[in-house]
């Protein structure tokens, strides 16, 4: 697979994530790092965060774009084969999008043991969510969601760990988790990151809106 494995990263979507890459502090150099965190619908949901290249994993596959490399999860390489990142060009859903011929296999849906039964207040189900599909993929490079709290259909999310302070954030939170927690739960509202990510006088709070 990895000889004729074949990733690409169109030349505005190189450019946006060297400009976020540019907030990551301190002198590490930081590699843009992929992975599949779920499934919705018919298509692959995706992590996208940024790692330090010493803690790369040696079997993880690394491919160059200039100034930017990228890393893709070893176990997901045949997941992300052939596939895209692009810049939308789209004012009504701005962003990076992944332009992939791949899709889950069906043996990915339907499966009674991925999912616990949802149950109880919105809170109950976000939570059950968070535990059983969201926090294991994340987990990978050390990050965690933490429900914050709701008000009305409104879910507050806290990202901790390899999450917190990562420029791409706002991406693994409307990329993964949160169609994650719209796919199973369709009664929620907004989802907004209420995580400090930055210190100081700049603190990230953005809101994916419904």
């Amino acid at each position: 697979m990895t000889e004729n494995f074949k990733f690409d990263i169109g030349e505005k979507a190189i450019g946006k994530v060297l400009e976020i890459k540019e907030q990551e502090p301190g002198d590490n150099e930081y590699a843009l790092f992929l992975q599949i965190d779920g499934v919705q619908g018919n298509q692959y949901t995706y992590d996208l965060s940024f790692l330090d290249l010493e803690q790369a994993r040696s079997d993880d596959k690394r491919v160059e774009f200039g100034e930017l490399t990228v890393i893709i999860a070893s176990k997901d390489l045949d997941k992300f084969n052939n596939a895209k990142l692009e810049l939308s060009d789209d004012p009504s859903a701005p962003g990076l999008t992944m332009d992939n011929p791949n899709t889950p296999s069906p043996e990915i849906f339907g499966n009674p043991d991925e999912m616990p039964e949802l149950t109880g207040e919105l809170a109950e189900k976000v939570q059950t969510v968070l535990e059983s599909q969201i926090n294991p993929a994340i987990a990978s490079h050390g990050g965690v969601a933490q429900l914050v709290g709701v008000e009305g259909q409104d879910v507050y999310l806290k990202l901790g760990g390899g999450c917190q302070g990562c420029g791409m954030a706002q991406v693994t939170l409307t990329q993964g988790i949160e169609t994650s927690l719209r796919d199973a739960i369709p009664e929620i509202g907004n989802i907004i990151d209420a995580t400090d990510h930055a210190s100081g006088d700049n603190p990230y709070f953005e809101s994916a809106k419904k």
